[in-house]
């Protein structure tokens, strides 16, 4: 029951969108209401994904979690989104919503961080979900911060609330 990372490659984005899908449901069900979390579809966000990942790649980076060969988990980022040139953004951390709580998110944080270092950043930043207490108490006990900084963004046809967190590389 070994968990594995490694590079995302065409073959995965599918079951990425797939398993992205569970992981809002299951992360934001108590948030949001069933209808707003009913789209994208499963095979929306896999269409999704192949087309991000598809323009995305060269500056960006997917991880995939397997466990016995099966995907549990996903990473994903690349440059700040506001600009920042020593600044990687953590555009996502997903799981499968049966391994919460196993350390593989701890363990996709970890290397993302790693690859953010090697590729020259000072600092990491993420948006999460203001409501999202689960997000914010991971992210905060691996030594992010909030920066102040707020957005507000959409989840089917509601508006949700991020919050702006970043932490030190190195």
């Amino acid at each position: 029951m070994t968990v594995t990372l490694r590079a995302a490659t065409a073959d995965d984005i599918a079951a990425v969108g797939r398993l992205h899908q569970r992981s809002r449901v299951a992360a934001y069900s108590s948030i949001l209401p069933p209808e707003a979390l009913a789209d994208p579809t499963p095979e929306a966000l896999a269409e999704y994904w192949t087309l991000r990942w598809s323009y995305e790649r060269t500056d960006h980076r997917m991880t995939v979690a397997e466990r016995d060969g099966i995907l549990v988990g996903f990473s994903y980022l690349g440059p700040d989104d506001e600009g920042a040139p020593d600044t990687g953004l953590l555009n996502a951390l997903h799981l499968e919503p049966a391994e919460l709580g196993r350390g593989i998110g701890r363990v996709l944080m970890i290397d993302a961080l790693a690859t953010m270092g090697r590729r020259g950043w000072r600092r990491a930043v993420l948006w999460v979900l203001r409501d999202n207490a689960h997000a914010r108490r991971f992210y905060e006990r691996g030594g992010w911060q909030p920066t102040g900084a707020e957005r507000d963004e959409s989840i089917g046809n509601i508006s949700v609330r991020q919050l702006r967190y970043t932490r030190a590389l190195g």
